[in-house]
């Protein structure tokens, strides 16, 4: 009989009240789960509920005058229009909780092979300010615990959002143990790119076959340094008509897309942590549909595991 080992952490605290014209799509979250669920996807007994993030982990990765500025409302008016969001205490504990929920996944993932956020993935955050709708870098965060605490050694980031991970880059830039790759669109947000390990940038209407034969060539080099842990950032901000996208990939070419970079993980044996990073489709029941590719591929991938053994 088959069982899914790949577990979920999720938190109705995820979803921020927002103005309703705000174009971030904040209910993205619950739909998702709500999707997950309704397939068969995901079974309430495969959920995790995270804790949120406390400071002692947090300074591992940020400053803290931005910690404090976050804590205490005191972000001013123009670092507040540069992280997109206002601030909020929910957005303080919101951003925390989503955190936790990396870290959660990636302690499970170390256990099980395979584990998942849904949430996170929010690469525009630098150690010292946010910026791009992201408050805290959930993935930074989570590599630097598990180091610390000498869980892991080596880790690697497969970042392919259609923008370029700007403060996970500048986060790990110089740090030999973390293999940041990111593939993104050339002629997009953030204008000044920073500096992963590997950058392969994308010219706009980029479809499906250039993307994937791109992704394919490069993957190997970044898995050659036999990290203890992989964390894939699988945004669906790629989509063709994507609201911040410029790509051209469709529905079939993100899940081939999600199937190769999960075949290539876990057939070398590596944990995996699937986190969402962005998507910005024409309604927010869209970009939740396009979130669940990756997580359909990743159960039809366990279970075609444990047919043949």
């Amino acid at each position: 009989m088959w069982v899914n080992n790949l577990r979920y952490c999720y938190h109705p605290g995820y979803q921020l009240g927002l103005s309703p014209k705000h174009p971030f799509p904040m209910s993205k979250y619950p739909l998702l789960m709500e999707l997950l669920l309704a397939e068969g996807v995901l079974h309430p007994n495969d959920l995790l509920v995270p804790e949120p993030l406390d400071r002692w982990t947090l300074e591992r990765v940020h400053t803290r005058e931005y910690l404090d500025k976050l804590q205490s409302s005191s972000l001013s008016l123009a670092e507040q229009r540069v992280l997109g969001f206002p601030w909020s205490e929910s957005l303080w504990s919101r951003s925390r909780l989503a955190g936790g929920g990396t870290l959660l996944a990636a302690r499970t993932a170390l256990k099980l092979g395979l584990a998942a956020n849904l949430a996170g993935g929010t690469h525009h955050a630098f150690a010292d300010h946010g910026e791009g709708f992201c408050v805290l870098n959930d993935v930074a965060v989570a590599i630097t615990q598990l180091r610390a605490e000498g869980l892991i050694d080596r880790a690697a980031i497969v970042d392919l959002d259609v923008h370029q991970g700007n403060g996970t880059a500048a986060i790990f830039e110089g740090v030999d143990q973390v293999f940041s790759f990111s593939m993104h669109g050339e002629q997009n947000y953030p204008t000044v790119k920073m500096r992963s390990r590997m950058d392969i940038s994308l010219p706009n209407g980029v479809g499906d076959v250039e993307y994937l034969a791109r992704l394919v060539e490069n993957l190997p080099r970044v898995l050659g340094g036999n990290p203890e842990i992989v964390f894939y950032l699988a945004g669906v901000d790629v989509a063709a008509g994507d609201r911040y996208g410029k790509l051209k990939l469709t529905e079939q070419g993100i899940s081939r897309r999600d199937r190769t970079v999960i075949e290539a993980v876990r057939g070398l044996g590596i944990p995996l942590v699937i986190v969402l990073a962005g998507g910005y489709a024409e309604s927010r029941v869209r970009t939740a549909e396009l979130h669940a590719l990756v997580f359909r591929e990743a159960v039809a991938y366990e279970r075609c595991q444990q047919c043949r053994s």
